[in-house]
């Protein structure tokens, strides 16, 4: 039976699978619920943090195959929104976090215009390029506090039930979040809309010739997978209380999303959460021994090389490739 999708077309008939990763994601996170571990929940938070940049990205460069270097930009620019409205007018965190996603989506709409006609090393040198931009501006932009940022008080979680309470919201809303990401990214790729993206990335001028709108598929594409980096960032930037340029747009997250995606698996919808589950729980192991915590780096570059050498489909895509029974259950 086919589903409806505001994507255009329909949904396929879905696998037995796939539901599989946002229910294990949130199978996952209820479980930290019932635990109330102060230190679990801090673990999962970052290991959501995650799952939300690496499955966004994955809507762009898994669906389209061009290279983005730039997606933790508006994981910043939502951050600096959501603080915005929290600090100077005092939103509460769920519209705060909701404004941060829909700026992200309109800029990364009206930047992928200009840019997404770029293509290959061109392409992904310009994300680079915007992601300092946008760090120059927010430097010397004054209503966000310039150099150095803005800051929550402590009465901002107080209306929360305290700072205790507010890490458990924030925790929530972070698991709603990375949910949400793995279900757009079941709706894309399973619709209409999302075959064109794959045809994009197969080959962008067969998919023209097809009559596939190349330009306004990529925009969009472009503009969903900014939104969820933007909701996440406005959740951790509350959480953190405070947000700096430095903090906001780190080009080494957004290459650590790239690792965690090629780990998992391009263009599927479990990959982002194995590859962030498993590089995040390596990367953690590594900043807790005093003699490799300065090696974290070198470490993602290494796992890298390794990928693309010997897994260059990533998990899921190899066992896919290895087993075809696994198919129906590996989204």
């Amino acid at each position: 039976m086919a589903i409806l999708t505001p994507l255009g077309g329909h949904i396929r008939r879905m696998r037995p699978g796939a539901w599989l990763p946002a229910a294990l994601t949130l199978a996952g996170g209820l479980a930290v619920f019932a635990a109330r571990s102060d230190s679990l929940r801090e673990t999962a938070f970052t290991i959501l943090l995650c799952i939300a940049l690496t499955s966004s990205l994955n809507i762009f460069l898994g669906f389209t195959g061009y290279v983005n270097f730039g997606n933790i930009v508006f994981f910043g620019l939502g951050g600096y929104t959501g603080m915005y409205f929290l600090t100077v007018y005092d939103w509460p965190l769920y519209g705060g976090a909701l404004a941060g996603g829909f700026v992200a989506a309109a800029l990364a709409v009206l930047l992928g215009l200009a840019i997404l006609r770029l293509r290959g090393a061109y392409f992904a040198l310009a994300t680079i390029g915007v992601n300092e931009a946008a760090r120059a501006f927010v430097t010397n932009f004054t209503p966000f506090g310039g150099a150095t940022g803005l800051s929550l008080n402590f009465a901002a979680y107080q209306k929360y039930g305290g700072a205790a309470q507010a890490l458990w919201l924030v925790y929530g809303a972070m698991l709603a979040v990375v949910v949400a990401t793995l279900l757009a990214a079941l709706a894309i790729k399973r619709s209409r809309f999302g075959l064109g993206l794959l045809a994009i990335r197969e080959d962008e001028d067969a998919a023209l010739t097809l009559g596939v709108d190349a330009t306004l598929y990529k925009t969009l594409a472009y503009g969903a997978s900014a939104f969820f980096p933007g909701v996440a960032g406005a959740l951790f930037f509350f959480k953190n209380g405070n947000i700096e340029p430095g903090d906001a747009f780190r080009l080494q997250m957004s290459i650590e999303s790239l690792v965690m995606l090629m780990l998992g698996g391009l263009g599927t919808v479990l990959g982002p959460v194995l590859g962030a589950f498993g590089y995040e729980r390596l990367r953690g192991l590594l900043l807790t021994s005093a003699a490799l915590k300065n090696l974290h780096l070198v470490f993602a570059g290494f796992a890298l090389l390794l990928i693309v050498l010997f897994v260059p489909h990533g998990i899921v895509g190899t066992l896919r490739r290895r087993y075809p029974k696994t198919r129906r259950y590996l989204e």
